[in-house]
Order: structure tokens, then C-alpha cells, then sequence
């Protein structure tokens, strides 16, 4: 079992010391464990160039041009060597830090369902522990675990376990909180005995209903709206797009059942529509005529000039 631990909080922080408790679990039972701090690394934000997507829809792969300046590339190559990774990551102001997230998007350039499908890395079936840190309650976090969780289909990360740790307003002060640190424990477990499962046999391992979504247990359901194809759903969740209804759970409360047809846009389940989507929509904007527009309009918006600090 290889098992990495990647956490982007302070040293000696909550996140930090929730993943080593996880991590240690994992070691103890034979893994092969590493652990990196994305603080100790240059991690350039995406550019939005849109060079890895426009190969993808063409079929081959452009890797990302800010491959050779920053250590993005090291640090995921060796993440998708892993059989499970955790994430152990702080929030600031309701989601996900921004270090964090600086890594996460960049994984677009290494879309693992595409990678695997033209040979460039071996497939593997790879699952993940998500950890979130904040100083108050989940009110105050409410797109922690979902923003965490919205990164992981690209790389085709199978979430089995996450966790919330509340309250937590100093550097070190989970330490007086022992409730958390027996999470983490039980979260290092869960990794464990979901890599010593069969595949086919492994299941959500986490805290029994935990979140709205029953496929992955995100806390975020949302209004459906007509998608590009004209797909649509009453409700659908907004972290992994199964869709669905809100039916009463015969407690006094609403559950969200999945639809007959409810995870034909499910992220984790592959992103090859998006990628017809995304493709579509580039030939629509290189057709001969909207270039055209496109040249004559945007010499008006270059001309237009604003005072700057």
C-alpha cells in the first residue's frame, strides 16, 4: 500500500497534526507513507490558457506549459503513483484555503480518465480521506468538504471517509480537542481497510448519512437548471452533478433520492461528456464568422483603459 498525506496549513498546525494521526494508522499497518506540506513548494496558479482541454478534445495530450516552472507536475506524478491519498486542509472563510486549491486546479492537465485512456499512466483505482480545519462550526465551513471534494473526479479520487474539525481557532489546539484526533484515527483505519477490500466490494466508509447526497455525501444540493444538452434534474447536487428529488425522509425532514437517470452526468463516473461539451463549444467560437466578430469587438474592449494601482 502507498498511502501520501498532503496537508496546506502551518507546521505544527491542526491540519497538520490530524493528518499525521491519520497517516501514522497507516504506517503501523504496513503502508508506504509519505507526507508533503504544500507551503514548502511553488505552486503557480492555472492560467486558464486552455492548452490541456483543447487536446483533450482533440484526443491527444498537451501537457501544462507551466510544467517546467513550478513543482505541480513532481508533486501529481507522484500523488498518481499512490494507491490513497489524504488531504488535510485549513479554511479561512468558508472553503478550502487558497493554497490548496492553487494545486487542486492545476489537475486538469493530468485528467486522469483521459491519461489512462491514451496510455500515459496505468490505471489504478485510487481512493481518498479528505480532512477540513476551521475555527468555527460546519455554518462557518459550508464549502470546505464540498470544495475539497469538487477537486477530486479529475484526478478519479474515490472519497471513503471525511471529516469536519470544529472550533479549532489556534495553531495546536486540536490537541485539546481528543474527539478529533480518534477521528482521524478512524479516517487512517478507513483508508486502510478500504485499500485491503476488493475494488468491487469497497463502499463510502465515513460517518453513517453523512451530507445530503447519498452518491457523495456533499452537504450542497441545489435547484436543477436546464444543462448544454438539455439535460435537467429537480434537484441535483452540486459537487458530483448526480440528480434527483427532495422527498420527505418520514422524520419530519426531506432526503434527496437519486433519479432513474440520476448519474448520467456523475462526475466521478467519467468526465467524457464534459469534454464533449467543452469541445462543442470550442467549435463553436472558431467557426469562421463568430471569429470574425470576436476580432472586430475585442479591438473596442483592448482600446477601453481604466486607471490602475
Amino acid at each position: 500500500m502507498k498511502v501520501m498525506g498532503i496537508t496546506a496549513g502551518r507546521k505544527g498546525g491542526n491540519s497538520e497534526i490530524l493528518l499525521k494521526e491519520a497517516l501514522s494508522v497507516c504506517r503501523e499497518n504496513g503502508a508506504e507513507v509519505l507526507m508533503i506540506n504544500l507551503t514548502d513548494y511553488k505552486i503557480l496558479h492555472c492560467t486558464g490558457c486552455e492548452a490541456c482541454t483543447s487536446g483533450f478534445t482533440k484526443g491527444v495530450r498537451v501537457p501544462c506549459v507551466l510544467k517546467d516552472k513550478d513543482d505541480k507536475d513532481r508533486l501529481t506524478i507522484k500523488m498518481l503513483e499512490m494507491d490513497a491519498v489524504i488531504f488535510s486542509v485549513p479554511t479561512y472563510d468558508l472553503m478550502p484555503c487558497s493554497a490548496y486549491l492553487a494545486f487542486a486546479q492545476r489537475n486538469l492537465a493530468y485528467e486522469v480518465s483521459f491519461l489512462q485512456h491514451v496510455g500515459a499512466i496505468e490505471k489504478k483505482n485510487r481512493i481518498a480521506g479528505i480532512i477540513s480545519v476551521g475555527g468555527s462550526t460546519r455554518s462557518w465551513q459550508s464549502m470546505a468538504l464540498e470544495g475539497m471534494g469538487a477537486t477530486m473526479f479529475t484526478t478519479s479520487f474515490r472519497v471513503i471517509d471525511m471529516m469536519l474539525a470544529k472550533r479549532l481557532n489556534r495553531p495546536a489546539q486540536v490537541l485539546l480537542r481528543p474527539e478529533f484526533l480518534r477521528r482521524a484515527h478512524r479516517l487512517g483505519e478507513n483508508i486502510v481497510k478500504a485499500l485491503n477490500t476488493p475494488i468491487e466490494d469497497r463502499k463510502w466508509l465515513g460517518d453513517e448519512d453523512f451530507g445530503w447526497c447519498p452518491v457523495c455525501h456533499s452537504n450542497a444540493i441545489i435547484k436543477g437548471e436546464e444543462r448544454w444538452d438539455g439535460l435537467r434534474y429537480d434537484y441535483e447536487c452540486q459537487v458530483c452533478g448526480s440528480g434527483g428529488t427532495l422527498e420527505p425522509d418520514g422524520k419530519g425532514g426531506y432526503k434527496f433520492v437519486i433519479a432513474e437517470n440520476g448519474l448520467e452526468r456523475n462526475r466521478f463516473l467519467g468526465n467524457e461528456e464534459h469534454l464533449t461539451e467543452i469541445g462543442a463549444g470550442m467549435a463553436f467560437f472558431y467557426e469562421p464568422e463568430n471569429q470574425k466578430i470576436v476580432r472586430e469587438q475585442l479591438e473596442k474592449y483592448k482600446a477601453i483603459q481604466f486607471p490602475a494601482l
